[in-house]
């Protein structure tokens, strides 16, 4: 498919990340192939996770199809640039529309994007996941890519203010071995598996992050921050999803 609208966007970003001093380190990258289909899946701390998570996929020279809610999509000014990227939208009503056209972009040797944790974690730790990456990795027979970011947060998350323009902020972007699930065998055992892969990749990217203060928000509780306990992100969560039910009727 032609790429008139994702290579001039990653090399706005590149000049960006310049500007801000911004430095990015990723490790692993040789996990993700030059060829072929593959699922990347990757944790969700940050509504900027796509362009970071993306990143990982630039040596091997690959361009990443994310799956990302409609709303973003419907949006007037990031729509036409996420339909340019071909990036799949999701209409949580209609899931399957999703999935079938993310199976059809891995049969078509894509590597498609996914935040297996649906939504951002308040609490920067893995939150439960979806078996949707496992289930089209093995219908595909492609490799399935844990993938963790560090650092994203502090430039724009749920609940804080947008600080894209701050200078000298350190993202490190870590890539694990793939996961092969097959045909037959059993999908929440795989999940589990890949949850466990994400969590230590998290922990990993976490304990060898270049600044690593106690008390700020954006570190885990059980690290020394102030970020919200997993369970305290939970009762957060559950409170946005019941006042947007009751806002819409």
């Amino acid at each position: 498919m032609a790429e008139i609208v994702y290579p001039p966007v990653i090399g706005a970003l590149r000049t960006m990340f310049r500007m801000l001093d911004m430095k990015i380190d990723i490790v692993g990258a040789e996990h993700i192939p030059t060829t072929g289909g593959a699922v990347l899946v990757s944790n969700h701390i940050s509504y900027l996770d796509f362009i970071f998570a993306g990143l990982a996929a630039r040596p091997s020279g690959r361009l990443v199809r994310f799956m990302a809610k409609k709303e973003v999509f419907d949006n007037k000014i990031s729509g036409p640039l996420m339909r340019g990227m071909h990036h799949i939208p999701v209409d949580r009503a209609e899931g399957a529309g999703a999935y079938v056209a993310a199976l059809r972009a891995l049969k078509a040797g894509e590597v498609v994007g996914i935040f297996a944790e649906a939504t951002i974690s308040r609490s920067f730790t893995i939150k439960e996941i979806k078996n949707g990456a496992v289930r089209m990795a093995a219908a595909t027979s492609s490799p399935m890519i844990p993938v963790a970011l560090w650092g994203t947060q502090r430039l724009w998350t749920k609940g804080r203010k947008r600080a894209i323009a701050q200078r000298h902020i350190p993202i490190t972007i870590l890539v694990g071995e793939p996961m092969y699930p097959k045909r037959g065998e059993d999908m929440d055992a795989h999940t589990a598996e890949l949850r466990r892969r994400m969590s230590e990749l998290v922990d990993k990217a976490q304990r060898g992050y270049a600044e690593i203060p106690e008390g700020v928000w954006w570190q885990p509780a059980h690290l020394g921050g102030s970020a919200p306990t997993p369970e305290e992100a939970e009762a957060l969560d559950a409170a946005e999803r019941e006042a947007r039910e009751a806002k819409h009727g």
